[in-house]
């Protein structure tokens, strides 16, 4: 199940719903993402210098629609690599202070490989290629966040594997 929504979500009684929806699994996976408090921005950018700034708050923005397709889309190529039970994605959109919950990855399998490759897969590809828009805030102004190149090997790794 995909869903996009501005209201935070409760972390135990969505694994519960995936649980009871997963039947006889014998793992589940989550994780779940943050919003940083501090931003290593030099580091993200493959620079070897560090310049860390203070998260006010980090602003996401999607086309509705669009972004629960291509979400869908992620989960059934999942779904078709690895033997899962049940899914379930959230992703957070609008105004989000630092330590919001932003995003819940969540995977049950009979085996617990399969539901944290499929994990990692989704969340990798969240990353990199989910069609959100993300404005951050620092004390020093805002600024609309790139894609990093850590995100684009994380999807390359995958890539390989097929």
């Amino acid at each position: 199940m995909i869903s996009i929504q501005t209201e935070d979500f409760d972390l135990g009684r969505e694994q519960a719903e995936l649980r009871i929806a997963a039947g006889d699994a014998g793992a589940i996976v989550t994780f779940t993402g943050l919003v940083r408090e501090v931003y290593d921005q030099t580091a993200s950018e493959g620079g070897s210098e560090s310049k860390n700034e203070s998260v006010v708050a980090l602003t996401l923005e999607h086309y509705p629609g669009m972004t629960e397709k291509c979400l869908q889309d992620i989960a059934d190529q999942a779904n078709a690599r690895w033997r899962l039970l049940a899914t379930r994605i959230i992703h957070r959109v609008g105004r989000l202070q630092a330590q919001d919950q932003i995003v819940l990855v969540a995977t049950a399998s009979a085996h617990r490989q399969d539901a944290f490759d499929a994990a990692q897969f989704i969340m990798d590809y969240l990353k990199s290629n989910a069609p959100f828009w993300k404005k951050q805030e620092t004390p020093n102004g805002s600024e609309w966040v790139d894609s990093r190149q850590s995100d684009d090997d994380a999807i390359a790794r995958w890539q390989k594997s097929c």
